[in-house]
């Protein structure tokens, strides 16, 4: 009796406890039904909503980076890797991205592809559990090639950019001598702009600099020396900047009058 009794101490020691740790079909299910199973992302669950790029535009033999936003309509979150292609080529790729509900904004390794043709139509790929599915779009994401460059850009240049001051160096300056201008201004768009941007009296180019990235948010931005000969008593400048070769007036903070008692900008 002795010996059975110690048995079935053995058996409910080691035996029984192994029984309960064990997982059914059944509970294997569940977990599944109920979301306690690792991968609970579902390409479905996903659509891209914003692709960009920068610089923009990019120029040929120019590194770029891609960075894409996307929404996880799913309540869970989950590591997706994904992949930016071109028709069947893979440009770029990050593993292991975090999507959590809602949008997420990812960006991809600096690459160095090179943009050929008049437009490059990109698609976002995502590989959940080993399976590669391509996402939803908002829309599609076609880069066209432009004077500066390829452009992922279907915003309005203009209404973005605005002048917050413009100076110059010396001031008051004399008739003749030379003249420094700097403007700082402000990029309220969703990409840095690369254009030309202009400083006119009238219809008078009186300084410019080319082909410029402007980032979003404030900067600043130095001119070249220019001999410009302040002549009447009404010289006013205006900001404009050249994109795809189209002039945009910029709005400014102010009129930026040169006043005739040693020509000033101050206010």
């Amino acid at each position: 009796m002795k010996k059975c009794g110690m048995i079935l101490l053995i058996v409910c020691l080691f035996v029984v406890p192994s029984l309960s740790q064990a997982q059914s079909p059944a509970d294997k299910i569940l977990e599944r039904v109920f979301g306690r199973d690792e991968s609970r992302i579902r390409p479905e669950d996903l659509k891209v909503l914003q692709l960009e790029i920068s610089p923009d535009p990019v120029r040929q033999r120019e590194r770029v980076v891609f960075r894409v936003t996307i929404s996880n309509d799913s309540r869970s979150s989950g590591r997706v890797t994904l992949a930016i292609k071109d028709n069947d080529e893979i440009i770029s790729e990050v593993r292991d991205a975090i999507l959590r509900p809602g949008d997420n904004q990812v960006s991809f390794p600096e690459t160095s592809y090179r943009f050929s043709r008049s437009d490059h139509c990109f698609t976002v790929e995502a590989d959940i559990e080993r399976t590669r599915s391509r996402i939803d779009t908002s829309r599609a994401f076609c880069a066209k090639r432009t004077n500066l460059g390829w452009t992922l850009s279907d915003e309005k240049i203009g209404p973005s950019l605005y002048v917050e001051n413009l100076e110059m160096n010396p001031d008051p300056a004399a008739p003749g001598q030379e003249i420094r201008f700097r403007i700082k201004m402000r990029n309220d768009g969703r990409r840095p702009i690369r254009c030309d941007v202009k400083i006119q009296d009238r219809d008078q180019v009186v300084a410019q600099v080319e082909n410029v990235s402007i980032p979003r948010g404030a900067s600043e931005l130095q001119f070249s020396h220019s001999r410009y000969i302040f002549q009447r008593f009404d010289t006013c400048f205006t900001v404009l900047v050249d994109f795809e070769g189209t002039p945009y007036p910029v709005d400014a903070s102010r009129k930026f009058c040169a006043k005739p008692m040693g020509w000033t900008l101050k206010p």
